[in-house]
C-alpha cells in the first residue's frame, strides 16, 4: 500500500468508529430553563393529579387537618394558560381556575379565584410522587367555613394519583 494514502485511512477508520459509536436517534442535549424544570414538577408531561388520599396530610397551624381535607384533589394543567381545578377543598380552594408562578424563583405558586387560597403565594417542593404545598391565610379577610374560620398557615402533603 502507498505510505501516502495511510493517514487518508487512518482517517476514515477513526470517523467509522466515531460514527458507530452515536446511538440512534440520539438528540442534541437541550437545556431546560427553570420555570420548564419547576412547570414539570407540578405537572409532569402536561397534567397532573395530586390528592390527599393515598398517603397525604394536612396540618393547620400544627394541628392535623388531615380528616377536613381527606378526599381533597388538585389537578394542575401545564397548557398554553396554566389551569387548575379542585375537588373537596371545603371552601378552602376554588373549584377552578388559572395558576402561575410568583416571581422568578419557581418555588412558589398564585392560584386565581376568590377563596381564601386565591391570591396567596403557595410555595411548593415536589420530591418523587409528593407534593407540599405551604401558605398562610391571614385573619383579616380570612373566609368563615360553618362555625370555624379558614385562617391559618397551612401545609398539604399531597400524593401523585
Amino acid at each position: 500500500m502507498n505510505t501516502r494514502f495511510l493517514p487518508l485511512v487512518a482517517f476514515a477508520l477513526i470517523f467509522t468508529l466515531v460514527l458507530s459509536c452515536k446511538e440512534k436517534g440520539e438528540k442534541p442535549d437541550t437545556k431546560k430553563t427553570p420555570e420548564q424544570i419547576a412547570t414539570e414538577a407540578l405537572t409532569g408531561t402536561g397534567t397532573a393529579q395530586w390528592t390527599v388520599a393515598g398517603g397525604g396530610s394536612v396540618t393547620r397551624d400544627g394541628q392535623t387537618v388531615t380528616n377536613t381535607y381527606a378526599t381533597f384533589e388538585l389537578f394542575l394543567n401545564a397548557g398554553t394558560s396554566k389551569t387548575y381545578s379542585t375537588r373537596n377543598a371545603a371552601e378552602l380552594f376554588d373549584a377552578n381556575g388559572n395558576w402561575s408562578f410568583a416571581g422568578t424563583n419557581f418555588d412558589k405558586i398564585i392560584l386565581t379565584g376568590s377563596k381564601p387560597a386565591a391570591t396567596r403565594e403557595i410555595s411548593f417542593t415536589q420530591t418523587g410522587t409528593t407534593l407540599r404545598l405551604e401558605f398562610r391565610i391571614p385573619a383579616p379577610g380570612a373566609r368563615v367555613d360553618g362555625n370555624a374560620s379558614l385562617s391559618g398557615n397551612y401545609t398539604f402533603n399531597l400524593v401523585k394519583k
